[in-house]
């Protein structure tokens, strides 16, 4: 395959595209996740509500933009797209830069003003990591030996730091799975992740040192939730504890929109309209409510994987794998953090939480994986790529 695009030209033309596809569920379940978002954080925060509102006819036309272009803008802007976050994930870390353009919110560093929005370089990074681990992983056999995963592994380590030293523990955690996946449908052995995994977990508790007071403090309450001790559910532990009490005031039938605010207002809950989205959805519409989240934010990720099973070409199959992988450790992040199950760590629900940056690279994802799914081709896949190893 010539030019190292990931669909052959003389495979796939121009005008030639699916109709009905895979692509359909993750639009769905994306629709639905968005709406139930919007009404959420209309509950107590109106004015947010509006700005999100705002940035959902946006974040529509970036995905069906995305969607329409073949699937060669992936390859060809892989490295741009990846060496571009990186610039502007040491640009919002540089000393001297204007408060106007990078301004401190509780000690991050995290957001560019762009007067209209505050832009994310992280929500870039994680497009640009996916695609270019797509490229490199694609025309590479030797990702079943360890010295074959020595630039993929540090291909992810780049943005990974970058967005730690900000710090954003949530958005870094998530790009480890991501890669890791990835490696996995490229044809790593499952015995090479797994050392990398076992080392992790046992190099997790040496880290404990290292990490900011609050991180600590929020492990910590964690372990001590976990044993039933309440000493910090008055302090660092505040927002887990009223987020648990909020999804049990939902009950099954939830509270209602005014109930919703009343309990929400009254038990303060910090992030209600961001982090603790899920919170403020058990609150109001109850355990209906929340299982018609965790079936939309399934159906996503399923459909996700299920166009890279559907798909021939080996730079489709991962850059789906990728985006799965992703949204699906957000998902649980998220709701394992609002259930008392994780530690906060300031993860977004993907298409709920309040953000515009966050919105539109969301879509953006949707819209690579209409792009991978529509596409006709016949390409065939080397063995790594069959998912069998």
């Amino acid at each position: 395959m010539s030019g190292g695009l990931f669909f052959s030209a003389r495979n796939l033309r121009s005008g030639d595209r699916r109709l009905w596809h895979w692509g359909w569920l993750p639009v769905g379940a994306a629709t639905v996740l968005t709406i139930v978002g919007w009404e959420a954080i209309g509950t107590t925060e109106p004015g947010y509500a509006q700005r999100q509102l705002a940035f959902i006819p946006i974040a529509l036309a970036a995905a069906a933009a995305i969607g329409v272009l073949h699937p060669r803008w992936m390859d060809r802007w892989a490295i741009p797209l990846y060496v571009a976050s990186l610039v502007l994930l040491l640009f919002v870390l540089m000393p001297g830069v204007p408060e106007a353009l990078v301004r401190p919110r509780k000690g991050a560093r995290r957001w560019i003003n762009l007067v209209v929005i505050d832009f994310q370089p992280s929500e870039l990074a994680k497009i640009g990591l996916i695609l270019v681990l797509a490229q490199w992983l694609r025309a590479r056999e030797d990702v079943a030996r360890l010295q074959g995963l020595v630039i993929p592994v540090a291909l992810a380590s780049v943005p990974f730091v970058l967005i730690l030293v900000e710090p954003d523990l949530g958005t870094a955690l998530t790009l480890a799975p991501t890669a890791a996946a990835m490696l996995l449908a490229a044809g790593c052995r499952r015995r090479h992740l797994a050392i990398g995994v076992v080392a992790a977990a046992l190099l997790a508790p040496a880290s404990y040192p290292f990490l900011k007071p609050h991180q600590r403090a929020r492990v910590d309450a964690l372990l001590a939730q976990v044993v039933g001790d309440t000493r910090y559910s008055r302090d660092i532990g505040f927002q887990a504890d009223r987020a648990m009490t909020l999804i049990g005031a939902g009950g099954v039938a939830g509270q209602g929109e005014d109930g919703a605010q009343r309990l929400l207002e009254t038990n303060a809950l910090p992030e209600e309209h961001n982090d603790m989205i899920f919170s403020s959805i058990a609150c109001r519409w109850g355990l209906g409510g929340s299982m018609l989240v965790l079936a939309a934010c399934s159906a996503l990720c399923l459909g996700a994987v299920a166009v890279a099973v559907s798909v021939r070409d080996a730079g489709g199959r991962l850059v789906a794998i990728g985006i799965g992988s992703l949204l699906a450790t957000q998902v649980i992040v998220n709701i394992g953090m609002n259930v008392g199950l994780l530690p906060i760590t300031g993860m977004t629900l993907p298409f709920v939480s309040y953000g515009g940056t966050s919105l539109v690279a969301s879509w953006i994802m949707v819209g690579m994986l209409w792009s991978v799914a529509s596409a006709r081709r016949a390409d065939t896949l080397r063995a790594a790529f069959q998912l069998q190893r």
